[in-house]
């Protein structure tokens, strides 16, 4: 049995970025408390070996926005703030008070409705990412209604569901934007690391940028898609898997539970390697062909494999049981160092390794279209804004089946 002895490698993540110029500091600060937080299990329409819970949330109205206003009166929101990385067990986010965002020519502002919470976040809040921007609020898969529109906005309306991911520009000029490959641009920003993110109960992006959320979805089911569906919408492209064939998930968080679903809509069979024994079930329960803790127990070759899991130990065993001609796609920002690899055991027979490096916006609409015609249904853990730190504290823990997303409403 392979020892996965790294803590929480369940999750995977998208590329870090150069530096944005900061915003103004915030008014004022207070220390959120660690401890206290509420959970809520959001389940999905199929028969699961199972028993969650189902919390309705309530979406207040959205007063009617207006178009930016220079003079109009500063207001202020609660945000979840990052002043210094560190341990999430010592709660790095801080509650605290921020004026308004309000957007610039060619950006919307959004009434967060919610935000998910991924392992990005956490490589972001404890430093294992270079640092970038800071104060900054963390959160990159933002779902609320647009409340505000700056000048020059013609494509979205006022009122309207849309979401906001990690990909906020691009230069759209050099040879990788000019050749569809614009999650490579050197100049690439992005949303919770060069620009403040969902932790917060406003946030602004590019219009270019932001996402209609197709009619169907509830914000809490339209947020996993913003990053742990793209990445693994992008890792699955990146795994060559051919319809109908067999796909091999290591880590099975937010990401993989995901495109499960898509693979198993293609008509592929998914095997499941996850350490932890509510992974494993919540996997089964959604149609896995096999799910279990060892890769060694699985029983064929995969045609393709995706690793989420931000644990570099796995990706000889992954190698050893991917077929001739496979291909082993690494989902994760951030993975721990590779043990060395043996050519003909691991390498030979034309196995092949792709990395996977954020999204494209053609990747986000592809995506969008598809998960509302399976349709994709997202297994949802709740938690308040003001629990943000707990949030990921679970997520670092594996204590997450499915994935975590901020109520802020």
């Amino acid at each position: 049995m392979v020892g996965w002895d790294v803590p929480g490698w369940e999750e995977g993540g998208a590329a870090p970025a150069d530096e944005l110029h900061p915003v103004p500091a915030p008014s004022a600060t207070a220390a959120m408390p660690a401890t206290s937080h509420t959970r809520a299990h959001d389940g999905m329409p199929i028969d699961m070996a199972l028993s969650f819970s189902r919390t309705a949330v309530e979406y207040s109205n959205v007063s009617r926005p207006q178009r930016a206003n220079a003079g109009a009166p500063v207001a202020h929101m609660d945000a979840m703030v990052l002043n210094e990385s560190g341990p999430i067990e010592r709660a790095p986010l801080r509650r605290e008070e921020w004026p308004d965002p309000q957007p610039g020519p060619g950006e919307v502002r959004l009434r967060v409705e919610c935000c998910g919470v991924c392992r990005t976040d956490l490589h972001v809040i404890e430093g294992d990412l270079p640092q970038h921007k800071r104060p900054i609020i963390p959160g990159h898969q933002i779902v609320g209604l647009v409340d505000r529109l700056g000048d020059g906005c013609r494509r979205l309306r006022v009122g309207q569901r849309v979401g906001v991911a990690w990909l906020r520009h691009t230069c759209g000029v050099c040879p990788f934007c000019r050749a569809g490959r614009e999650n490579l641009c050197e100049q690439s920003l992005y949303t919770g690391y060069d620009a403040d993110g969902g932790y917060a109960q406003y946030a602004v992006g590019p219009e270019e940028f932001v996402y209609e959320i197709p009619a169907g979805f509830e914000a809490v089911q339209a947020a996993p898609l913003l990053c742990a569906g793209l990445i693994g919408y992008r890792a699955l492209r990146r795994s060559n898997l051919r319809p109908g064939g067999r796909l091999a998930l290591y880590g099975f968080g937010s990401s993989a539970h995901i495109v499960l679903q898509i693979a198993l809509q293609r008509g592929c069979d998914v095997y499941v390697v996850s350490r932890a024994p509510q992974h494993v079930e919540l996997a089964r329960a959604l149609g896995a062909r096999w799910a279990g803790t060892d890769a060694a127990d699985m029983p064929v070759r995969a045609d393709s494999a995706i690793i989420f899991a931000p644990a570099g130990e796995l990706i000889p065993p992954a190698l050893e049981h991917l077929e001739k001609g496979g291909t082993l796609a690494l989902a994760g920002i951030h993975m721990s160092p590779t043990p060395p690899l043996d050519y003909t055991r691991h390498l030979f027979y034309e196995r092949e390794i792709r990395s996977v490096t954020a999204n494209t916006r053609e990747d986000a609409r592809e995506l969008l279209a598809e998960a509302a015609q399976i349709p994709i249904r997202a297994h949802v853990v709740r938690y308040g804004l003001a629990d943000a730190n707990q949030a990921l504290l679970d997520l670092k823990a594996d204590r997450i089946s499915g994935t975590a997303v901020l109520d802020v409403t």
